[in-house]
């Protein structure tokens, strides 16, 4: 699902809403996320989820290519560990038919 799909539904499943409105709702949500992520916040997400960041040192890579040996520099990347709900709704086995 991408984004414009996202707010598709959520604005179908609220008739009273504009598509636009829902659309600025589901953009702010995700700029206050990634501006917390930035500042080195940490968000939960109750029964979702949680995002942080982790830092990854600096290391020696190789191109796989040339086989030579390149300096990779220390970076930041977010991470995401999902919530108890999530995970036991995603593991819940099917029904028998």
């Amino acid at each position: 699902m991408i984004k414009s799909e996202l707010v598709q539904r959520i604005a179908a499943q609220n008739p009273h809403l504009y598509q636009r409105d829902v659309e600025n709702i589901v953009n702010a949500i995700l700029n206050e996320i990634t501006a917390a992520l930035a500042r080195g916040d940490r968000v939960e997400l109750r029964g979702f989820g949680a995002f942080s960041v982790k830092e990854r040192p600096a290391r020696t890579g190789r191109n796989p290519r040339t086989g030579q040996h390149v300096d990779v520099d220390q970076k930041c990347v977010p991470f995401f560990k999902t919530g108890k709900e999530m995970r036991e709704r995603l593991n819940r086995p099917e029904p028998q038919a």
